[in-house]
């Protein structure tokens, strides 16, 4: 035995024992040989004991270090009762715990090198673009052409700052920097601000819009409701064609309050449904300038405000997303 927080308890418990003998050996010879035999048992019982439980540390500082160095997957397994053992369970509640939150990380940082890619990509393309329209207006003499690339360059800065503009608003929301007001919002208000900056897009397509607005309320912030539901509306009016048609409507229950955003336009296909709100996904009825971020950012935000975004869709037929906003928590 060679700890010696062990060590010494077994030496003091031999002195005690061979002066308990010395004395009972001067009273009673019988006496004497009986309380040497008991301190032996008893100091062989403590040792013993006290090897198995440094021993059980032992491979709990062993296993510990295993862990250290990222070895997650070993086996740990003791159904015996006492102070080691709840010890050891506490360790693999610690270590589980450590295990999943290692994934985590690894499962971000993957989600993040994907994410800088996409955006890369992203901003690679109008980036391209505008290099290309400089180059020939530097070269282009030509007044109406000259105006041509000027608006693309235009263009493409609007769409690149939007772009930076919504990721920006959607990793402040991931990190949950951005708080959200809970007030009392009439969502009559929200869908007027929502529609606001579309009305010329959609007369400049034709598009109809009918609205079929039942008044409710619900507790959200009024500003970034707009924003969602804004998404919503501009995915909406990009997939429609020139003469089409938008419906909204909003009714109510005792359970939530909904809003239901209908097109006629080309639709979604059925394989692209499950990932509709995936940042930067592009489904095959994409339009060549959506970039696949505003529905991610309207899902989040409703997330936010206890509601919930689905969404139907039939190609060649049209679209229809549902937008609940729970009374209370379920």
């Amino acid at each position: 035995m060679k700890n010696k927080e062990a060590l010494i308890p077994v030496i003091i418990g031999a002195v005690i024992t061979v002066i308990s003998a010395v004395v009972c050996l001067y009273l009673n010879i019988i006496t004497g040989i009986l309380c040497v035999l008991l301190g032996i048992v008893l100091t062989v019982i403590f040792a013993v004991y006290t090897a198995r439980r440094y021993r059980a540390i032992s491979d709990l500082n062993d296993y510990l270090s295993l862990v250290c160095s990222g070895n997650y997957d070993l086996a740990l397994e003791d159904n015996t009762e006492g102070e080691l053992s709840i010890l050891q369970n506490n360790l693999l509640k610690v270590i589980t715990k450590l295990k999943t939150q290692n994934e985590v990380i690894a499962s971000d940082k993957l989600y993040l090198a994907d994410s800088l890619a996409d955006i890369s990509h992203q901003l690679k393309t109008p980036l391209t673009s505008m290099l290309v329209a400089s180059e020939l207006l530097e070269k282009e003499q030509d007044a109406e052409k000259r105006k041509a690339f000027t608006e693309m360059i235009n263009m493409q800065c609007e769409r690149m700052s939007w772009l930076i503009q919504t990721l920006l608003k959607l990793s402040k929301l991931d990190a949950g920097t951005i708080e959200l007001s809970r007030n009392e919002v009439a969502v009559s208000e929200v869908l007027a601000e929502s529609l606001e900056p579309f009305w010329l897009t959609l007369d400049l397509k034709s598009i109809t819009v009918e609205q079929q607005i039942t008044d409710f309320t619900f507790t959200g912030d009024k500003g970034w409701s707009a924003e969602a539901i804004g998404n919503i509306i501009k995915n909406c009016i990009e997939h429609t064609a020139d003469g089409g048609r938008l419906e909204i409507a909003t009714d109510e229950t005792t359970l939530f309050g909904r809003i239901l955003i209908r097109d006629n336009g080309c639709g979604i296909a059925e394989e692209d449904l499950p990932h509709i709100f995936e940042r930067f996904y592009h489904g095959k009825n994409a339009s060549s300038e959506s970039v696949g971020i505003g529905l991610a950012l309207s899902k989040a935000i409703l997330n936010n405000e206890n509601a919930a975004v689905s969404v139907r869709s039939e190609e060649n037929v049209g679209t229809e997303f549902e937008i609940k906003f729970y009374k209370s928590i379920v």
